[in-house]
This record gives C-alpha cells, structure tokens and sequence, in this order.
C-alpha cells in the first residue's frame, strides 16, 4: 500500500471487518467529517481510491464558520500555518475602481478570521495528516469502494485494495464526500438538478507572486473578467474568463496560454505556474442527500460557481450537522430519526448559496458592457446610503444559515426577541475569560456537545437545569457573566457530560474579556438557550425563576422527545422499507443480513 498523505507509514493489514461509519472521499469534507466523528471516538474508516490527497487546483479559501469547526474537531493548529488569514474581499467595476471591500459582520465574530485563503493541496495533506493520528480513525488511500448495499440494519461495503484484491466489510453509515463524480450518489441513482454553464475559466496557481493584499480581488472587467487571490509565500491564484477563441479544444491549457494571460497583471514566467486547468462550472444540488443509512455531503450533494467562495465551506456545513448527529445516534443518545434533519437543514441553505454564486458570477463577471456599467452605477449609489452601504460592506447579501425546521423548538413565549431571533442560528463565538482565570474561546468553555447557556441568571439557574429534563442529553452548564462579574461559584459537577473532555467539569462559567461577549449577549439577560454541538442554537427560554427554567426545559425535551426517544435499533422502524443500492447490489457479502454478521464480530 502506498504511502500515507503526511509521509507515515500507512495502516497495515486488511481493513477492519466493521466500524460505525465508512467515510468514501478523502477531500478536505471527508476528512473534516472523519475528525468530528473521531473527536467522539467513532470508529470510523476513510477510503480515497487515489493513491494520495488531490494536486489539483480546486478550493482557495476557508471562512470563519469552517474554521470554527475545526477549532472544536481540533485541526485547527494544523491549517492555520497555512492559512492567510484574510480581511474579506474586494470588488472593483469595469475602470478597476473599487466598488465595495464586503467584510463581516463584525471582525472574529465567530472566533476566526472572516475568509482566510490556502492552497488546498497543503490544506488536503495538513488534515489527512492530523485525522490519521486519531486512534479511532483509519485512513486508506489507494482503496476503492466498488460496490455497496444498504438496509435497514447497515451497510455492507466492497473494497479494492492497492493490490488488486477485495475486501468486505459492514458498517452502521456510510458517507458519501466523493466529490462531484461521486460514486455512492451514482449507485444509488441520485440525480443531480440544476445547469451547468457554457463559459470556460483558465484557473492557475502561481508562485513568486509580489501581490502582498490579505483579500480576494473579483475584477468587473468586461473585457477580462478575473479573480485574483493572493496566498502565503508568494502564492496567488488567479481565475480568467477565457474568450471561445482562446478554449482549448481538449485536455489542459497549455501553460502557454496562462503565461500570456497572467502577464498582463504580473511579471511571469512557465516556471512560475505551480498548475494549471480549465473549468466549467455548475449549479446542481442533488434530489436526496439520504437514501436510508447513506448519506451525500459536499460536492456530492451540491455544486455551485466559485464566485462567493462557498464551496467547501458549505461542505464542511454538511459535514459539521452531520457528524455530531451520527454520533448522537451511534451512542443511544438519540433516534436515528434524527438524522432525517440533516437535508431539511442543510437544503435550504446550500440551495441560497448555490444561487448567490449564479448571482455574483452574472453581475460581477459579466463580459456585457452595458450591464457591467450599470453594475458599477448602482453599487456607488447604494454607497451613498450608509444603510445599503453597510448591507454591501458587511457582507450582508450572504445569507446566514438559519434552520426553520429540524432539530429547533420555536422560540417560548416572554423570551427577550434577541434570543428568539438567535433560535436556528449559529452562537457567536467571542473571547472569554473561564472561571478558571483562563481566555480563550467561548467553544472551549462549552465543551464538545450540547450545552445549557444561562446568559446572566440567578445562581439558582444552573442548579435547576442541572435536575432538568434535558440532563440526559449530556449538557454542559455554562453561566454567562455579564456587566463585568465573574460566574457565581459552580454547583457541583454535573454527570453525564460524556462528549466533554473526561477531565473537564459539567459545569463551566464565561466572564467578558474585551467587550465582545458584553456586546453579543447582554441582549440575551435572563434567557437560557439548548446549544447543539454544530453551535446552532435549538432553543431559547427565559429564566425568571427556577420554576420557569424547570417548565422551559420540559416543554423543549418534549417538543424534542422524537429525536431523543428510542435506540439505534429504532431506524428500522423510522425507515422501513428504504434500501440503498443499485442493481450491483452486494447480496452475498453478509450472509443472513447484518444482524448475522454484527453478532460474530
């Protein structure tokens, strides 16, 4: 077997004969998957069927949402040496003016840099590194999956190994992150919907750039249309809308052509394009991103244009609302209904992202004059309004993920209209002070599931959610100090916080460090919140008094109670009848179905 992406020696002998889930695609969304669940200790089994992690020229940045999932799968130490950590991006109109530098909201807002660009390449091997060091997680390259079959009770797999030969295996999920050709998508007869564009980009990586800008740069250039994204080290990415004259007719580019393009924005010679290809690109989201125990996620499950820089992130979105549900499930802490969320979740946004990209691409990288100029008019003229300017500078035509169904309970009545607008949002990450004496970020205080926020309470308030109904789940209590106090003292420690670090108390307090926390959460004074482990908040309820803590905890766990209730043993009655698998179907593999084989293993 070859060896693996860092340069280790790969895992030896056959794989295991069962794990709970098979991760097929060792993209940066397999592996991010693969790091959640293993960060739960998930048995968990990656297979690429490349011998190594991809060389080619795909995703350029990472946003602040990514990051933060990285920070709590813990991979974040190893990409941020080679990230550039970037200030959002920068559009200019047809006369190479700037129209508009669209940053966040508001800076760190979620503890990381709002876009942050790197090569992927070094991204891919960066994290196939790290995820192989987790003892839980088996990484193989150079092993295909070649035929599956699914039922109620598991999955069975075929493997061909580096070798040539097969292997069998069976396990709880599998998950689909095996890009936009993806396999398991296609043997489940997944259509993909949407269209695909006629228009054919030159993208190159560079090095020995002098561009030294820690943003991206679309150009409105009707004549050239072009995004330029510098990097660390002298790297820089550029994408160029090719004429039809200039497409080649198959195959790559010759370097040739990207030289001749590029030069006109740099100095550049044949050595100094590190790779380069030609692109068409698509809008397609798949009809089903779940046929029973299988699951798609990334660009197996969508694909969109590059233009706002929302492709992989939206992939690691999926792999983040996905994992820590299969871990939920795969622990008896949840039913596997719910996992049933996880397209009503994710859909609705990938779909918004899928047409923002459509939209910026016709408006920003139109190579129509007329239209490019009146772009340039209208945007300068919002400018004017400091509301519309904020709406553009803040990136607020982005639309924020916000789930309307799924794992959230409406927000309870009486509870302050900030924290109800935060139910199905993602809670902002400031600094914080522990009660402990250390800063850090507010995930850190959290834990690694779910968690019970009392945002300035009574002292009364924890202890109360402690003896709640919601105990079961697991919850870490965390007090929110405001107006410069610390926590009260911590009640004792609260057990069952099993998805916490096994030295970390079940309850934790958060005082502000810088102001931010003060600004983000005193709107939410006297509000409890459910926190899920994605760090989407599933509900909110005020905490006047220990007995409406008590009833706002009972009325969630109730409205929850069809997630929570049951066993893993309860899928096959949630999804009786669904069966993955074409006709390739493994009929033979396990003998006597799953069931059979789980007993002897």
């Amino acid at each position: 077997m070859t060896r693996a992406a860092d340069g280790t020696p790969p895992p030896s002998g056959p794989p295991p004969a069962h794990v709970d889930v098979v991760v097929v695609g060792c993209g940066p969304v397999g592996l991010v998957t693969a790091g959640l669940l293993g960060a739960g200790g998930v048995s968990t089994l990656v297979v690429e069927r490349n011998a190594t992690t991809s060389d080619e020229a795909k995703a350029i940045s990472v946003d602040d949402e990514s990051l933060r999932t990285l920070q709590r799968a813990r991979l974040d130490g190893c990409v941020y040496p080679i990230l550039q950590p970037g200030t959002g991006t920068r559009y200019f109109g047809a006369d190479s003016r700037l129209l508009v530098h669209a940053k966040g909201r508001r800076p760190q807002l979620l503890g990381h840099p709002f876009k942050s660009s790197f090569a992927q390449p070094a991204f891919e091997r960066a994290l196939a590194g790290a995820v192989s060091q987790l003892p839980s997680v088996d990484v193989r390259f150079s092993t295909e999956l070649v035929d599956f079959c699914a039922d109620t009770l598991g999955v069975r797999c075929r493997l061909r190994l580096a070798d040539g030969s097969h292997a069998e295996l069976a396990s709880s999920f599998l998950v689909g992150c095996d890009g936009a050709r993806s396999f398991v998508r296609t043997h489940l007869g997944i259509r993909m919907q949407g269209r695909s564009f006629d228009d054919v980009w030159l993208v190159a990586d560079t090095v020995r750039d002098t561009h030294r800008e820690r943003y991206a740069m679309h150009f409105g250039d009707p004549v050239r249309p072009r995004v330029v994204v510098p990097g660390r080290d002298g790297r820089c990415r550029y994408e160029l809308k090719l004429r039809p004259d200039e497409v080649p007719p198959e195959g790559e580019p010759p370097v040739t052509l990207a030289v001749d393009l590029i030069r006109r924005y740099r100095a550049i010679e044949a050595r100094d394009i590190e790779r380069c290809t030609a692109y068409r690109f698509h809008a397609l989201v798949a009809e089903r991103w779940q046929q029973g125990r299988v699951l798609l996620a990334g660009d197996a499950a969508h694909l969109m244009p590059p233009f706002a820089g929302q492709g992989l992130n939206s992939g690691i979105r999926d792999a983040d609302n996905l994992s820590w549900k299969l871990r939920a499930v795969l622990a008896g802490r949840a039913s596997p209904t719910l996992l049933d969320t996880y397209e009503p979740e994710r859909r609705p946004h990938a779909e918004a992202m899928v047409r923002l990209s459509v939209r910026l691409g016709e408006v920003m990288m139109t190579s129509a004059r007329r239209r490019a100029l009146a772009r340039d008019t209208a945007v300068r003229l919002a400018n004017l309004l400091p509301v519309s300017r904020r709406f553009l500078a803040e990136s607020r035509y982005r639309p924020a993920a916000c789930f309307a169904e799924g794992f959230v309970v409406p927000p309870a009545p009486g509870v302050r209209p900030a924290a109800a607008r935060l139910v199905g949002r993602m809670l902002p990450q400031p600094r914080v002070l522990s009660a402990a004496g250390v800063v850090g970020l507010l995930d850190d205080v959290l834990g690694e599931g779910f968690a019970l926020v009392s945002v300035g309470c009574g002292d009364e308030v924890p202890a109360a959610l402690a003896r709640s109904s919601l105990s079961h789940l697991g919850c870490r209590q965390v007090a929110v100090a405001l107006d410069d106090t610390m926590p009260a003292a911590m009640p004792p420690d609260v057990p069952g916080a099993s998805d916490a670090p096994a030295t970390a108390p079940g309850t934790a307090g958060a005082a502000d460090v810088d102001g931010r926390l003060q600004e983000e959460f005193a709107p939410l004074r006297g509000t409890v919140l459910l926190v899920r482990p994605d760090r989407y908040v599933a509900a909110a309820w005020p905490a006047t008094s220990a007995s409406d803590v008590a009833s706002g905890a009972d009325a969630v766990a109730a409205s929850l109670a069809r997630f929570l209730v049951g066993s893993p043993d309860g899928f096959e009655t949630a999804h009786a009848g669904e069966a993955g698998g074409g006709p390739g179907a493994l009929t033979s593999i396990l003998p006597h179905g799953y069931g059979f084989w789980k007993a002897f293993l």
